[in-house]
């Protein structure tokens, strides 16, 4: 009867080891994320800036006159 309850009792310990590695590559995962994001924001800032000088206050207008509903 105590063989059957040790067995019951997960002591697998490569079930445990397989778990802790599958964690920690999708913790790499998550970081290699939150880089990607900070990164492709960064550009988009720069770019919206980069646009936004191009931009002129006579464009400015002519691009919200057209844009207004007929």
């Amino acid at each position: 009867m105590a063989k059957a309850l040790i067995g019951h009792l997960n002591s697998d310990l490569r079930g445990t080891r397989r778990l802790s590695i599958e964690n920690a590559r999708l913790r790499a995962r998550v970081v290699e994320l939150e880089d990607l994001v900070r990164r492709l924001a960064e550009e988009n800032d720069a770019l919206a800036a980069h646009v936004a000088s191009l931009v002129t206050p006579e464009l400015h207008e002519q691009l919200d006159e057209a844009l207004q509903p007929v």
